[in-house]
């Protein structure tokens, strides 16, 4: 069985293939096309095994994007099938489903209906995942496409999690709650680190953070989410490269009525200006960030001892909620392979029984333990990989 996996932006169609034979999974081909409809879209492909190549190509939309895909796909010079009908399925990452999805969905009418009403929560997200479902119906009719959620993993919540106390019509009528993200990259971490650390996952407590240019937290008890620290959008929770995560609603009110700013200037600020970026000048990446900090910059160093700090008492109130953790769990760009970072991170957790080894933390993008032995909570690198999430679990919808 070949899955293809498709997370298609406005702009771009990310793309893997993965071979699925016997419980094993194989990573065929991936890559990216980039500039969709502008000028000079790039075309970055890459076969297992070998180099990574670029092209210029003339695609005006996602479905001429797909096509460049599936001519790459059947080259026979770089490609990995002989015909397209070689796969089997083709899974999408969607990033909002409500509360109608708690899993993944074969793609109907009715599922795509679901997708475009749940497009007011994630009007940037879901209407080009949604391009892309239907690009792919027209470039492979009669294959099944099966939609897989960020939210999904995070609709074990209990109502004293994803409620707001605000009033109850708000919710009723509107959906106003908290969802979450980063379900597909937490719901594997978890896995993959229960297996690592030889854990029963019926029974597991973990605290997973997902640590790139955006990130989340999540507590996960036994395979279900308790708590997770985005909200209704993807604006909550942690300090993140450009977004504000957590912030009095009374800011949004005051900048509204005191400074004169529109709904739409607070959105952009708040999502595209602030965080690291906000805090150290305009940087927001955590390499330059630390770069910065470590060269005297106390803006750069103030944006990192923010970060660390959201993120370390995050940690210790979902220690709380899951009454104790075998385990905190670092994923994502940062989480993999920002040493410093997790040097900070760790080192106030002695009091949670967590302890920093050294020797270990050098570690960069594999799995490992980077706490003692001593150490009563772990503390545990794992690398995610949502794109085989998304093929897992379409394959899994398939097979019943």
């Amino acid at each position: 069985m070949k899955i293809l996996v498709v997370n298609a932006g406005s702009s771009s169609l990310k793309f893997t293939v993965f071979g699925m034979e016997n419980g094993q999974h194989t990573m065929l081909a991936k890559g990216n096309i980039e500039r969709i409809g502008l000028q000079r879209p790039n075309f970055i492909y890459q076969r297992a095994g070998a180099d990574k190549e670029e092209t210029q190509v003339e695609v005006k939309d996602h479905a001429d994007a797909l096509k460049a895909l599936c001519a790459k796909l059947v080259d026979p010079a770089v490609g990995i099938l002989h015909e397209l009908a070689e796969i089997t399925a083709i899974g999408h990452r969607v990033v909002h489903g409500g509360e109608k999805f708690t899993a993944p969905a074969v793609v109907t009418a009715e599922v795509k209906d679901s997708i475009r009403a749940c497009a007011v929560l994630a009007p940037l997200h879901n209407p080009p995942n949604l391009v892309g479902i239907e690009a792919c119906q027209q470039v492979f009719p009669g294959t099944p496409n099966v939609a897989v959620f960020d939210t999904a993993f995070h609709q074990t919540m209990p109502p004293s999690s994803y409620l707001y106390a605000i009033p109850r019509d708000l919710y009723e009528k509107h959906h106003i709650r908290k969802y979450g993200f980063h379900g597909t990259s937490h719901k594997y971490v978890y896995a993959a680190t229960c297996e690592f650390l030889g854990l029963d996952p019926a029974r597991a407590r973990l605290i997973t953070c997902h640590l790139g240019n955006g990130g989340s937290v999540a507590a996960v008890r036994g395979g279900k989410v308790l708590d997770t620290t985005m909200g209704m959008t993807p604006l909550a929770g942690l300090v993140m490269g450009t977004r504000s995560g957590d912030l009095d609603a009374g800011v949004v009110l005051y900048m509204i009525k005191n400074l004169g700013m529109s709904a739409e200037a607070v959105d952009a600020l708040l999502n595209k200006k602030s965080g690291l970026a906000g805090l150290a000048d305009g940087k927001s990446d955590m390499r330059d960030i630390i770069s910065a900090a470590q060269h005297g910059d106390a803006h750069a160093q103030q944006a990192f001892d923010c970060f660390t700090h959201r993120l370390t008492a995050y940690i210790g109130a979902y220690f709380v909620v899951l009454q104790g953790a075998d385990a905190v769990v670092l994923t994502g760009g940062i989480g993999e392979n920002s040493s410093v970072v997790r040097a900070a991170l760790i080192e106030p957790l002695g009091v949670l029984g967590c302890f920093l080894e050294q020797s270990a933390n050098s570690v960069m993008g594999k799995a490992a333990v980077v706490s003692t032995p001593e150490s009563t909570m772990k503390a545990v690198v794992m690398p995610t990989n949502e794109e085989l999430m998304i093929a897992i679990e379409a394959q899994q919808v398939l097979v019943g």
